[in-house]
């Protein structure tokens, strides 16, 4: 039994100031039980707690740490920065790059904005969709998350054109009404709410590959079907990058499907494990936004030094190595390693995995959307997840994230990981 006493010495102090003693809810174990455990070192593809224990780490700072954690050229980049000043609230050199580097990679990017988080991002997107396209309702889709924007805390209704319900204590329904919900791969309910909505519709925001309820996959021609839903009705297709924006390809998922959106948002990885976020698109629809338009959206840290020095770090490193292929042959063997592990425990697994996005869903069934994974057996997901924290190996603390793979680990991480899950799930 791994020993975390100074962890749960720190949860009590942490409970007594932080509000369920953490800043982020999920990282309160809510999910699976027991308490967090903190980490005071990031090496590579490992964490190290304050009791000494090193885990092979999954969640990435939850996507950003697509080069593993601590890579030398980003740390550098970040010293080196911070020695010319940490933030300004002045233009500087910094933003210009990113900006460049975002949008060569990037071909439905012809202008970007830089933020300071992914919901952020997504937030200013839909003000910017509303106001270039001069309607209020947007279309979301169950299962995809897009930050705590109030608009976007959004549950399904009792059906597919019934207007939001706000997810959260404090979120007015007005706030909400403006926003319609559609099970995803549901091509006929999408349909529904543009006939019930004609020329209400500002735009629809999607992850390409939702990752913040497990992980599933757009069925074929689902994206396609969204475009061309949206360019008829004269609707934005926003697509919500931030875990899969230079993770699935180095365009994003757009460039992995050949989709090309109106608008793109952007986080994580493009701070390289700094606080970052981006919204851009079609110059037309970008000048839509002050001080050239009427759309407001400013942010005294956005496009600090820190973050940009970061992100370009990271973006280029990607680039030179091709990180894209290293990724799908890591994702490939987990997979495999995965599958192989819950067929030899008679254990009902599906596995979901786009490149190195993945999730492990204790069901027999296939998972397409939300409904789907709510099938998923979440007690006992939660003793393999604290089975898989014993053997050192460390996946989100919830049956609903995704797992990400990074460059930095190693053939011998997975082997040791896929033991370690058969060696777990016998005991479930």
């Amino acid at each position: 039994m791994i020993s975390r006493v100074k962890s749960e010495a720190l949860f009590a102090e942490a409970l007594k100031y932080i509000p369920g003693g953490v800043n982020s809810p999920v990282r309160a174990f809510r999910a699976v039980g027991g308490k967090p455990f903190f980490v005071n070192r990031a090496s590579g593809s490992h964490v190290f707690d304050v009791d000494g224990n090193e885990y092979i780490d999954y969640v990435g700072t939850w996507g950003p740490a697509i080069l593993g954690h601590a890579h030398p050229k980003i740390i550098s980049a970040v010293k080196a920065a911070a020695d010319a000043g940490t933030s300004f609230g002045i233009p500087n050199p910094f933003e210009v790059t990113m900006a460049k580097l975002v949008c060569a990679a990037v071909p439905s990017v012809q202008k970007v904005r830089m933020c300071n988080s992914g919901t952020e991002a997504c937030m200013s997107a839909i003000r910017l969709a509303r106001g270039f396209t001069k309607r209020d309702k947007i279309i979301k889709f169950d299962g995809c998350y897009h930050g705590h924007a109030d608009s976007l805390l959004v549950r399904a209704g009792s059906g597919a054109l019934t207007f939001g319900n706000p997810d959260s204590l404090g979120v007015p329904a007005s706030f909400t009404q403006h926003t319609i919900v559609a099970p995803y791969n549901d091509e006929a309910a999408v349909r529904a709410i543009f006939e019930a909505n004609h020329g209400q519709i500002a735009g629809i925001i999607v992850e390409p590959v939702p990752g913040n309820a497990g992980l599933y996959l757009p069925r074929p021609g689902y994206l396609e079907f969204l475009r061309s839903i949206a360019t008829e009705h004269g609707a934005l297709l926003i697509f919500d990058e931030v875990m899969t924006g230079f993770r699935l390809a180095f365009g994003g998922a757009q460039e992995r499907f050949g989709i090309t959106p109106d608008l793109s948002c952007f986080g994580k990885i493009i701070g390289g494990g700094l606080p970052v976020g981006a919204f851009g698109g079609r110059a037309e629809i970008m000048d839509c936004l002050a001080p050239l338009g009427g759309v407001y959206q400013a942010g005294t840290l956005s496009g600090n030094p820190l973050a940009m020095a970061a992100g370009i770090a990271a973006l280029e490193e990607l680039k030179v190595m091709n990180a894209c292929a290293t990724l799908e042959e890591l994702g490939a063997q987990l997979e495999a390693g995965l599958r192989d592990a819950a067929r030899s425990a008679n254990i009902p697994v599906t596995f979901n995995r786009c490149g190195s996005m993945f999730c492990s869903y204790f069901t027999a069934q296939p998972v397409h959307n939300l409904a789907d994974a709510m099938h998923s057996d979440r007690a006992r997901f939660a003793k393999y997840f604290h089975g898989m924290l014993e053997e050192g190996v460390y996946f989100a603390p919830s049956q609903f994230e995704a797992g990400f793979i990074s460059t930095a680990h190693s053939s011998e991480d997975i082997e040791k990981t896929v033991r370690a899950a058969a060696k777990v799930m016998r005991t479930l």
